[in-house]
């Protein structure tokens, strides 16, 4: 290779190189691991690996048609696990351990019965992206359908940042930065005919790079967006964000009424603003001075209040039970504390 040829090799090349890295890293030596990193370490490395099998089979001839094999099979994972990862990231609700084999199992057992009898050393004009190359549309277009389920996934974050309402979390940015880099990089494969089959590659060591840098500068603000926060952190939320948060979380609390709901906890509040515990429990502290059980309270007691002024049917036991306590005697007292006296003096006194 000349020095321009082993310029673009390096370049290429790093990418692989180093998303490997990270695979390993996500899902082997990171703290605090959850089945949200092993999807991305999974991602990095399906992604790593068909670019791994571009950048030989341009700069190098002879390169065994069992690794460019592999390479192909690996491509046909990648949708599926870049749509795993933005779900369980996104998602609310706690997923069943085996659902996601639904997605994996029958694509692995696809390609490896694809791969036996319609191998790519005998059969090489399936694979190629001509009229009759059937496997190699059927792999755009699988590709290009999870990336697409997975964008419908953060279709309120997409608005969000194109109509500028509400700011964005760092996991939010995050998932888009994700997310638009798998579309890039199935947009130079897919457009390589019109190019070079090394764009691909070189678009995932600017893609790496690029979120790379993001994480970085975002690591000097926050922790990272996929691990569980160790410690509470010190640092002071600026007025403007936590002025933001508390409008959505206002407008959560209202919309859905969770604190009806007695077992409610911090963590689920949290995640329906996709922000971690630590940080919401830092921002009702900073910010509004109580704690996560006095702030579910006092939704709780002003409920109580509207209840027994407009409603003469209910017992207050009942109305206590009604707007989210667990017990009359948690309801009784708690009342007292916020309020300075009695769900029953405060009934007589609206009379």
């Amino acid at each position: 290779m000349d020095i321009g040829q082993q310029i673009l090799f390096f370049f290429s090349a790093i990418g692989a190189f180093n998303g490997l890295f990270l695979s390993a890293y996500f899902a082997f030596f990171i703290k605090n691991k959850n089945r949200s990193t092993y999807f991305l370490a999974a991602l990095l490395f399906v992604v790593s690996v068909r670019v791994t099998k571009s950048v030989f089979l341009i700069f190098y001839e002879g390169i065994s048609t069992h690794f460019i094999q592999v390479g192909l099979s690996a491509c046909m994972l990648i949708g599926p696990f870049l749509y795993l990862y933005v779900k369980e990231a996104t998602s609310t609700v706690k997923q069943k351990s085996y659902q996601w084999l639904w997605h994996v199992v029958p694509v692995i057992i696809g390609m490896t019965l694809i791969g036996i009898y319609y191998p790519y050393k005998e059969h090489r004009y399936l694979w190629m992206r001509t009229q009759s190359g059937y496997l190699c549309w059927f792999l755009f277009g699988q590709w290009f359908t999870y990336v697409l389920l997975s964008f419908m996934m953060l279709k309120s974050e997409l608005k969000k940042l194109i109509f500028k309402r509400v700011e964005l979390t760092n996991k939010q940015v995050w998932l888009i930065t994700i997310n638009t880099g798998v579309f890039i990089i199935w947009l130079a494969y897919f457009t390589t005919n019109y190019t070079s089959y090394i764009v691909g590659a070189l678009s995932f060591s600017f893609v790496l790079y690029l979120s790379i840098l993001f994480w970085i500068l975002k690591r000097r603000k926050s922790d990272l967006f996929f691990e569980e926060p160790q410690k509470y952190t010190s640092k002071k939320i600026t007025a403007s964000e936590a002025e933001t948060i508390i409008a959505q979380l206002n407008i959560i609390m209202q919309k859905e009424e969770l604190h009806k709901k007695p077992e409610i906890k911090l963590k689920q509040l949290a995640e329906k603003l996709n922000i971690s515990s630590h940080f919401l429990s830092q921002l009702l502290n900073d910010n509004l001075g109580k704690s996560f059980s006095q702030y579910i309270n006092t939704w709780r007691v002003e409920t109580a209040k509207k209840l027994i002024q407009n409603n003469d049917q209910f017992t207050l036991e009942a109305i206590g039970f009604e707007a989210g306590f667990s017990s009359k005697s948690s309801f009784y007292s708690t009342f007292k504390k916020v309020t300075g006296t009695t769900p029953s003096s405060f009934k007589k006194q609206i009379s």
